[in-house]
């Protein structure tokens, strides 16, 4: 399953709290000395510009994860605009491969023959910026003063977020929503096919 959403969401609490394995998206950013990562104004990588992540490395691991139960996925750390490790990722069954830009993968899934399932959350976009600026602060991704400049703007951009990602083809649904809907699925009485990108 494809889930996407803006930064904040709750993406990753709600992959969690679903318990299956989970391929981070968001560790498929460009090196920071990639020419093709854009920059904003004070030449500072652009995190949130679509052309900042690597699509094609990211459908092939979703792909392969899918087919074969298996990939060897990057670590990357925002802090430091660098992949700085590896860990595999293992799935037998449904799996998500969750992130930002999630819905530019929905397409070529699609054509694979991988995608079960798209999903965009869509919370209140106050709560998300306090859930986004809490966790940035707390995990020292970049100076405070950056963080909440940057928050607001993502405060104002959430409602095109979430539209680009409806119009890609995932579906819309509240934290919630997602919560209750996955969880049904993850019910043992509920078909799960094996090498499927649920």
């Amino acid at each position: 399953m494809l889930l996407a959403g803006p930064s904040g969401s709750g993406k990753s609490t709600l992959a969690a709290h679903l318990g299956w394995p989970v391929l981070r998206l968001d560790d498929f950013y460009r090196e920071g000395d990639d020419p093709l990562l854009p920059r904003d104004e004070a030449g500072r990588p652009d995190w949130d510009a679509e052309e900042s992540w690597d699509t094609r490395s990211a459908l092939d691991a979703v792909i392969e994860l899918a087919r074969t139960g298996r990939v060897e996925a990057p670590v990357y750390a925002i802090g430091e605009d660098r992949r700085v490790g590896c860990h595999v990722v293992e799935a037998q069954g449904p799996f998500i491969a969750e992130g930002l830009f999630a819905d530019r993968l929905v397409a070529g899934c699609r054509e694979a023959g991988v995608l079960q399932d798209a999903i965009v959350l869509a919370p209140n976009a106050l709560t998300t910026f306090v859930r986004r600026f809490a966790r940035d602060v707390a995990e020292a991704r970049k100076p405070v003063p950056f963080l909440f400049r940057r928050g607001l703007r993502l405060l104002r951009e959430q409602p095109a977020v979430v539209r680009r990602c409806v119009t890609a083809g995932m579906r819309r649904l509240s934290p919630h929503q997602g919560r209750v809907e996955l969880a049904r699925e993850r019910s043992p009485s509920v078909r799960q096919d094996v090498g499927t990108a649920r």
